[in-house]
């Protein structure tokens, strides 16, 4: 048995939407009820569980007479805004079986990189979780952009994982284990524990896709895995008829070891979860401050600023090769920091004012890359 399952208290389950749905798109009420009935099996061990769902898109094409997923934005938001309220719905009603509620979690990037917003995001999912209810978890797509989009939710799983300090990460999906090559052929060889990337040289991982209803493919799932083992997160991935015996501990699917060090959570999602908006161009001086000795970036230390972005934005500082070292939260609109460059904060706050005598990224608010 896997210890790492069994002793796990806390518990973020990912499930995708060729899991969930039929081939039309509709929803399978036989695959949520068969995964409610593994999750409540959880609540009633006392353990906390999250659920990361795909689904809604899938879950409001037959409603809207279409018959495959749509490639524009505004569809794919319409869609949405229609099968997220089939996708919950049915939740609530499988859970309410096992007497459980469930509990309605709406994500984009930007609710989880600014700092407030990403305190309301942890605050919600902890008191879900202290009143017993079930967090189902999904990113906002009826108002999600291209630019404050997770790009999948093998990616949001383990970000939320990294969120709640989740104890486990399990995805499933419609494919039982991580295998040397595709599954369908024999040669491949399913690979049933990873521990370092030397595990996964000359594993034909493939590239995500847009087949059918979902949106991913292996190839997030294994960097879903990376992203979460990195926070110090195990990751169990296999095929959702699977999922109890997954989480009794079974050696069924691929099991990712987690990494013993675990990092900062916000500042975890500032690297692994957002875009940068724009980039700042350091001298050698300020990537030295930034890099070796961990201290806030000052307008005296930037050469160039590139990009449109606003205060609260992520943005990428930059050495004097334009190779990214650090990622952080400005404190500045991009067009008011030209007029700053290379000068110190004192003569900025004597010749404009005490508000100018802030840093233009602070330290709390900046990751190395």
């Amino acid at each position: 048995m896997r210890a790492e399952v069994t002793e796990a208290k806390r518990v973020v389950v990912k499930i995708g939407s060729s899991s969930l749905t039929t081939a039309s798109g509709g929803l399978d009420g036989d695959r949520v009820d068969a995964l409610a009935d593994v999750l409540a099996s959880l609540t009633a061990d006392k353990k906390e569980v999250v659920l990361v769902s795909s689904g809604a898109i899938a879950a409001g094409l037959a409603p809207l007479g279409l018959t495959r997923r749509p490639r524009d934005l505004a569809a794919q938001q319409a869609a949405a805004s229609v099968g997220q309220g089939l996708l919950i719905g049915r939740y609530a009603a499988s859970l309410a079986r096992h007497g459980l509620t469930a509990g309605q979690v709406l994500l984009t990037v930007d609710d989880v990189t600014r700092r407030v917003h990403y305190r309301n995001a942890y605050r919600t999912l902890r008191k879900l979780l202290d009143l017993g209810a079930v967090p189902i978890v999904n990113e906002n797509d009826t108002v999600a952009t291209d630019e404050i989009r997770f790009g999948d939710n093998d990616r949001l799983a383990a970000l939320v994982a990294a969120l709640v300090h989740a104890d486990l990460l399990v995805l499933l999906s419609d494919v039982d284990a991580l295998y040397t090559g595709d599954p369908a052929k024999p040669a491949s060889e399913r690979i049933s524990e990873v521990r370092d990337a030397a595990d996964l040289a000359g594993v034909a991982i493939g590239r995500a896709g847009r087949a059918g209803v979902g949106t991913g493919g292996m190839v997030t799932k294994v960097e879903a895995a990376r992203i979460a083992t990195g926070f110090g997160i195990p990751v169990v991935l296999t095929a959702a008829p699977l999922a109890r015996a997954a989480l009794a501990g079974e050696p069924v699917g691929t099991l990712f070891h987690r990494v013993e060090r675990r990092p900062t959570a916000r500042l975890f999602w500032l690297a692994h979860a957002t875009a940068p908006r724009g980039r700042l161009h350091l001298d050698a001086g300020a990537v030295q401050a930034v890099v070796a000795r961990r201290k806030s970036l000052l307008p005296a230390g930037i050469t160039a600023v590139d990009g449109a972005f606003t205060a609260g934005d992520p943005v990428d500082l930059v050495d004097t090769a334009g190779a990214p070292v650090a990622r952080g939260l400005v404190n500045y609109d991009a067009v008011e920091l030209p007029t700053l460059l290379g000068r110190s904060t004192g003569e900025l706050a004597a010749a404009l004012g005490p508000a100018y005598e802030r840093e233009v990224v602070h330290r709390d608010d900046l990751v190395l890359l």
